[in-house]
């Protein structure tokens, strides 16, 4: 399986003033193996150094000294590094946290050397009080589940992704198209973008042994569990993982989680959820001007899972997918929204930390909510999911009036649509239209 990151990947290495990669993400959203990949093809030689199964190699990073770095790895290794033709992967680098210390000084020292760090419980690392970042010396890297349009050219559907590129084409898809890719569609919503997922289910078509990889990437995470919170806490998190899927989509209320325990302990949850990157809260923001991290809100927030075929996994939904016409009222909505919020991330510059935006507002009598807000092109754009409501609807009429925006968008089942100010899309041409925007 090829993915999107894999062309930024050789635009770093033949950059100039190159910086070592650090590539973040949640666990098993396939890291280790797009590096990989990327070595072995891009370089003549990939040398790894994986800190979890050899802790032994932080012994390596006792000195700050990239040549005596690299000596110490080349007898450790038995392979010469060789800069521009070597490509060194420090995998589980969380694990040595001198080892990400280290990369200030390749940048400084020795920036002809390729390097690239990677780890499933990196943001701790990152985040923990003990620990600097050596800012402005390293680049991010932000990788998550395959998107639909990467899912395309997994089933082998390559050409129908670059069919799909072309948005003046979608005024005029023709109908039997159309129905095929809502069936896609269909089918992503049940495996997800997980990478062993789709490999799975592109090599056998087994939506049975499918289901269970799901199901055991989710009991992993339980399992993580223990590696970034005391046994004390364990319970919290339990609790909120799984309150989040029943979640999706609406505002996050704590006490739905679990009236007896403190708000303050789930939030501490919450955030070490989204700190693994499993969950990605959606902020409230005004929508009266740009940026919208300005105006966000950081009581007010709803919440998306990391995968929508995880969603489906932890909540048991898959009958209901396969059986319900309209995608939109496929758990209660839920699905469609983690859907569409899990695309805008996905295709969201890949180089800097994505986050998601909606609006609501509470009156007498009255209250209002879009599901997204986009900034295109200095302006904001309302996105709604189609839900059948009437008044959703009329909550995103509300927003263009109050605040006169020229564009709004409409997502559902239904066939493209062009309008002033509203254009209607179907699930399966939000990339196109984000990058159509963005020209």
């Amino acid at each position: 399986m090829k993915r999107d990151i894999y062309r930024q990947l050789c635009e770093w290495k033949n950059q100039k003033n190159r910086r070592p990669l650090l590539i973040r993400g949640a666990r098993q959203t396939g890291k280790s193996f797009t590096i990989n990949e990327f070595g072995e093809k891009e370089f003549n030689k990939l040398v790894t150094l994986n800190f979890e199964r050899n802790p032994e190699y932080k012994d390596i990073f006792n000195t700050y000294d990239p040549v005596d770095i690299l000596e110490k790895i080349s007898l450790y290794k038995g392979e010469r590094i060789e800069p521009g033709k070597t490509l060194l992967f420090l995998d589980e680098i969380q694990e040595c946290p001198k080892a990400i210390m280290s990369l200030r000084y390749f940048f400084e020292e020795m920036p002809s050397t390729h390097i690239i760090a990677a780890g499933s419980l990196l943001e701790f690392a990152l985040r923990s009080e003990n620990f600097k970042v050596p800012v402005g010396r390293i680049q991010y890297l932000y990788l998550f589940p395959l998107s639909f349009s990467e899912f395309l050219i997994a089933l082998g559907e390559s050409e129908l992704r670059a069919y799909l590129s072309d948005f003046s084409r979608l005024k005029s898809l023709p109908n039997n198209l159309h129905t095929k890719l809502n069936e896609y569609i269909r089918k992503y919503f049940i495996t997800g973008g997980m990478p062993a997922v789709v490999q799975e289910y592109i090599t056998t078509h087994d939506i049975i042994n499918c289901q269970r990889i799901q199901r055991s990437i989710l009991d992993t995470y339980v399992d993580d569990f223990a590696k970034y919170a005391r046994k004390s806490k364990h319970q919290y998190l339990k609790k909120t993982f799984s309150a989040v899927p029943g979640m999706v989509g609406q505002k996050f209320v704590y006490a739905q989680v679990d009236r007896t325990v403190k708000s303050r302990d789930l939030k501490e949850a919450l955030e070490l959820l989204e700190t693994a990157g499993i969950v990605t809260r959606v902020r409230q923001a005004s929508g009266a001007g740009i940026p919208l991290a300005a105006s966000a809100n950081e009581i007010y927030y709803k919440v998306l899972f990391l995968d929508v075929g995880l969603l489906h996994a932890i909540s048991g939904i898959y009958a209901e997918t396969v059986k319900e016409k309209e995608f939109t009222a496929i758990f209660k909505g839920a699905v469609a929204e983690q859907f569409v919020g899990q695309e805008l991330i996905a295709y969201h510059d890949p180089f800097t930390k994505p986050a998601l935006y909606y609006w609501g507002r509470k009156a007498k009598n009255s209250t209002a909510e879009i599901d997204y807000l986009l900034e295109l092109k200095a302006q904001i754009v309302p996105v709604e999911v189609k839900s059948g409501s009437v008044g959703r609807m009329k909550s995103l009429h509300l927003f263009l009036e109050k605040y006169q925006s020229k564009k709004a968008v409409k997502i559902s089942q239904a066939p493209f649509k062009a309008g002033n100010p509203l254009v209607s899309l179907p699930f399966y041409i939000i990339e196109s239209f984000l990058k159509n925007s963005l020209k």
